[in-house]
């Protein structure tokens, strides 16, 4: 995944999603040799420092009803508490090699600037900047309430929890955010990383609207790791998590440098307009920083950019599934499959194209949607066998795209290409969501969307419009053979997992 995204002001930003980590072999002798000795003992005492920390933050919370803890905490348990962690907290990541923690800039009051927005985003390290801003509250999973000595460090915070499983959950962050935003000094400052997840630090990600939506100033804090070895940083492809913590951990001194920018204040439509607010400060925060500001994000498990109406993948998924396609020695040029009609199970889809090996079926499944009991459907199956043949234009390959998805409604006679087929076309070539597809679909659909696409609209779509044409002529071209494959693993997994943020 090696292409670029577009930056907000027109240039090429560089791919903010990998991170390639090259040591010379003085530099892999010195980690060896560090590593063997510095690192398992500097982990195990933080690991001994973390667990210190849990009957103190026990006692924030102790004996207090669920009311208590929607107000802010003010007695002598909360300060000590309070003083006890924070204390703990510095000796934890000193422990870790983060000697030094530099500030520039001042903090601003809870009262100025109720929010706290940090970028760039680029590692699970990036808590450190708690201290500089005096353990601000934050936002976090409640899966995480279940988590040993994490949950008790969310409770003695009082963090504001969403749920991912619960669709009221969201609405309920957004007004609890807007209650401690607009309490005028009564809570503590709450801190986010508007990006959502770990980047290079090459160039920002689209910021999501979430710290935005008070509409009340905020501070941005930029984080930097001026270290002559980038060691910590956490990105989609890249080192996993084990590495970045013994790399990390062998260093003598990792230093961190936390700058806190002027207070932003929201003009009137930005107050109004999370999204437009959203965007200003990310721009004046690449500014600041000297990188780009991307309409690039995460969605699921997928990196995404923005053109025109859609977000689509960074790198054509066609790629990805080739290269997933090649590790199980599925041979391109073969004879395709006969039938292929319905959906296919994951030891079905192996069958069918004759898969050699019996664990890459869930690889496979991972790139095509997949219904609720894992199955796919075996049109999009034969329409990416085709698009790897590499012998088929962008004229054939959207007219089979076309015929393989369309259906003949009664009382229109010609067929066309449902909202349904259109997503899952543009899901599988371009990597878009099935909201974006569904969005541009209605507005190419004009006043009748519900009778569909005919061929002659869908290929208008696909290769004639200035916008979107030049997507499908890139994404249905192969790679050229010396193209690097990267790493089939994500921080250490398959891309077919979620990572934690």
């Amino acid at each position: 995944m090696e292409g670029g995204s577009r930056g907000q002001d027109g240039g090429v930003a560089p791919n903010p999603f990998v991170h390639e980590l090259r040591l010379t072999g003085a530099q892999r002798a010195k980690f060896y040799l560090l590593g063997t000795v510095l690192a398992p003992l500097r982990v195990a005492l933080a690991f001994v420092v973390l667990f210190l920390m849990w009957p103190f933050a026990l006692l924030q919370v102790l004996h207090r009803s669920e009311e208590e803890l929607k107000e802010p905490l003010t007695d002598w348990r909360s300060s000590v508490s309070h003083s006890s962690v924070y204390l703990l907290s510095r000796l934890m990541f000193f422990l870790l090699g983060f000697m030094r923690i530099r500030v520039r800039g001042q903090r601003a009051s809870r009262l100025e600037a109720p929010i706290l927005v940090a970028a760039p985003h680029s590692t699970f390290f990036d808590p450190i900047i708690l201290l500089p801003c005096d353990l601000p509250m934050v936002v976090s999973r409640t899966e995480n309430l279940h988590v040993p000595v994490i949950g008790a460090l969310l409770r003695f915070n009082q963090a504001i929890l969403v749920s991912r499983h619960d669709p009221a959950s969201r609405k309920k962050v957004v007004e609890e955010v807007k209650r401690r935003a607009t309490s005028q000094g009564k809570w503590p400052q709450v801190l986010f990383f508007p990006e959502g997840t770990c980047s290079n630090k090459k160039a920002l990600l689209k910021f999501k609207p979430g710290a935005f939506i008070a509409g009340v100033p905020i501070q941005p804090i930029l984080v930097r790791y001026p270290n002559s070895l980038d060691s910590t940083t956490w990105a989609w492809q890249g080192p996993g998590v084990l590495k970045v913590i013994w790399l990390t951990a062998s260093q003598l001194c990792t230093t961190v440098e936390v700058e806190f920018l002027p207070v932003y204040q929201p003009t009137a439509e930005e107050s109004v307009n999370p999204t437009l607010y959203a965007s200003n400060v990310q721009r004046a925060m690449a500014q600041a920083l000297g990188v780009p500001a991307t309409e690039c994000e995460l969605v699921g498990t997928l990196p995404v950019r923005a053109v025109g109406r859609l977000r689509v993948a960074l790198e054509p998924r066609l790629w990805e599934l080739e290269r997933a396609l090649r590790r199980a020695r599925w041979v391109a040029g073969g004879p395709l499959p006969d039938g292929g009609a319905g959906t296919l199970g994951c030891q079905e889809l192996a069958h069918w194209l004759g898969l050699p090996h019996p664990e890459a079926p869930e690889e496979l499944c991972a790139y095509f949607q997949q219904d609720m009991g894992g199955a796919v459907d075996a049109r999009a199956v034969r329409l990416a066998l085709q698009a790897l043949e590499g012998v088929h234009s962008p004229e054939e390959l959207t007219r089979l795209a076309f015929e393989l998805f369309c259906e003949v409604r009664a009382g229109l006679g010609a067929p066309c290409l449902p909202p349904e087929g259109f997503c899952a076309i543009l899901h599988l070539l371009l990597g878009t969501p099935w909201a974006d597809g569904a969005k541009l679909f209605a507005a190419l659909g004009g006043a009748e969307p519900h009778h569909g696409l005919s061929i002659g609209q869908f290929q208008d779509f696909a290769l004639r419009h200035p916008v979107y044409a030049p997507l499908f002529s890139t994404y249905l071209c192969l790679p050229v053979p010396a193209h690097r494959a990267p790493n089939p693993h994500a921080n250490g997994l398959p891309h077919t997992k979620s990572k934690a943020d």
